[in-house]
């Protein structure tokens, strides 16, 4: 049992070792109320373990938390002067969230101290599995352990992960005999749903830059989709920010596949360090081995398929013509090359990924488009949280157009996109924490129409809804398009940020649309 005087061990938290009740008494605290931190709590009470939830946030805040581990046994420590330092002293097992990782600037100092004290005494993660001692463990790594030989299929990127991580599932789904799972920083941890998959089952997880360094087990594929700037507020320096994002390619598994993107500067490096096989892709004729784009279709050039040999492919390497890509953005069709080269390389057939990709239109809050009313189109693109992102989106519509952004800032250089959005937009809308960053970046740039929204999201949607029909074309199905594309995070306005922005968003166009929001 793992409550012995002896601490537990690492093989203590796999999946065999769990049913066989390792975790039953074992002290855990788990750090951080979101999703994750909930998810984590819950499957470890439910393993018997005796767990304490811990969040430096109001307890008022927290609401989903209390409520979704209503009955669960799990005991709560909510609020800015919830002591750690006890809970730490006696806990065997230390299960944190992404955002609560040593090092990132997120991690408040009442954490970071007992924390950083609790991890100095915890078993290494890559050592004994055997020995006995007290665990820090984040919840993808945990995760990674439980799914143990399962095909995982890990993602990221600074943009169009979520995209290219869901749009490979899809693609894997398309073979019957094996189940897909699809998780991770998209909003929905897989520790609860590991152990219960079906031992064949293929697990696709898009990793951010918050999760990779604290993953020390292996992928099977490791994709790319680029490696640009973001996430300064948390690492400081590009180099830095870059250098975490390059820990999944030493995260795959040696007899694994990287799958690089070749028409970013970045991850094209990663493709000359020759330790695993590697696919790479761009918008040209591929190289060999690699997958592109030949007189209008997406081709694949001798792809290694799961046996070593050239995967199957229709005459020339064909796979899809590029016009039939159903993705909304030129931008996108980096991301469905990333997903083919992920499907020829564990065996789908060149049929089935065609099916895929002309069917999929993409994921909540990525450029999706949640109503027409009186011919002004709402599109949410709530997850754009970076400029090359953001300018993506923006290069995906015509005008007239109306840019609804803010948020908290990440540290992003915003000029260059500023640019664009003089270019590309009719007027913008400004909120939160950036508002006067936005502005007189956005003025300065020679955008002429903003306006400041402090009513949150409703007040930007009303803002945004009546310079939309201002600027609107006389004539047309779509007269103008207003676009949620924030730029900032979300932490200004949502403790559990994850799609809150975006559908706080669609309720406001659903209340439009019904009259309600005036």
């Amino acid at each position: 049992m793992g409550a012995g005087s002896g601490g537990i061990r690492l093989a203590d938290l796999e999946a065999g070792a769990i049913a066989a009740g390792s975790l039953r008494g074992v002290l855990t605290v788990v750090l951080g109320a979101g999703r994750t931190g909930q998810a984590a709590a819950a499957f470890a009470a439910a393993a018997g373990a005796q767990v304490t939830l811990h969040d430096t946030a109001a307890a008022a805040t927290l609401e989903a938390a209390t409520t979704a581990l209503q009955g669960s046994g799990v005991t709560f420590a909510f609020g800015p002067d919830a002591p750690l330092a006890p809970l730490l002293d006696t806990a065997q097992l230390v299960v944190h969230s992404p955002s609560v990782t040593l090092g990132f600037p997120s991690v408040k100092e009442q954490v970071a101290a007992p924390l950083s004290a609790f991890a100095a005494r915890a078993l290494p993660l890559g050592g004994d599995r055997e020995a006995r001692g007290v665990i820090l463990i984040s919840e993808p790594e945990w995760t990674l352990r439980l799914l143990g030989n399962r095909t995982v299929v890990g993602v990221t990127g600074t943009k169009g992960k979520t995209t290219t991580t869901a749009l490979i599932a899809a693609i894997l789904a398309a073979d019957p005999s094996r189940p897909v799972e699809l998780g991770g920083n998209n909003g929905r941890p897989l520790i609860g749903h590991a152990t219960s998959l079906a031992a064949n089952a293929r697990v696709v997880m898009e990793i951010s830059e918050l999760q990779l360094p604290s993953i020390v087990s292996s992928v099977k594929v490791g994709v790319y989709t680029n490696i640009t700037v973001d996430h300064l507020d948390r690492h400081g320096t590009v180099d830095r920010y870059r250098a975490v994002k390059r820990l999944l390619a030493a995260r795959v598994a040696d007899d694994g596949v990287l799958i690089v993107n070749l028409d970013d500067p970045v991850t094209a490096g990663l493709a000359g360090e020759g330790r695993v096989t590697t696919i790479g892709y761009r918008r040209e004729a591929p190289i060999p081995g690699g997958v592109g784009i030949v007189d209008g279709w997406i081709v694949a050039a001798g792809v290694a398929g799961p046996t070593g040999a050239a995967a199957a492919t229709g005459p020339g390497g064909r796979i899809a013509p590029v016009g039939e890509i159903a993705l909304i953005g030129d931008h996108s069709v980096s991301n469905v090359l990333a997903a083919v080269a992920a499907g020829l390389a564990l065996g789908v057939a060149p049929d089935a990924i065609r099916r895929a990709i002309t069917s999929f239109t993409g994921v909540p809050h990525r450029l999706e488009p949640i109503a027409l009313i009186d011919g002004i189109r709402y599109v949410d693109d709530s997850q754009a949280t970076q400029p090359d992102a953001v300018a993506a989106a923006l290069r995906s519509f015509e005008q007239p157009l109306v840019l609804v952004a803010g948020g908290r800032s990440k540290g992003a250089d915003l000029h260059d996109l500023a640019r664009v959005v003089a270019e590309r937009c009719s007027a913008a809308v400004v909120m939160g924490e950036l508002s006067d960053e936005l502005e007189s970046t956005f003025r300065a740039a020679g955008l002429a129409r903003i306006e400041r929204s402090s009513g949150g999201i409703d007040g930007a949607t009303l803002a945004a809804a009546r310079l939309a029909r201002e600027v609107a074309t006389p004539t047309g199905s779509v007269r103008a398009t207003v676009l949620l594309s924030p730029i900032g995070s979300s932490f200004d306005m949502f403790n559990n940020p994850f799609g809150a922005r975006g559908d706080a968003f669609k309720d406001a166009v659903r209340r439009l649309a019904a009259g309600e929001l005036v």
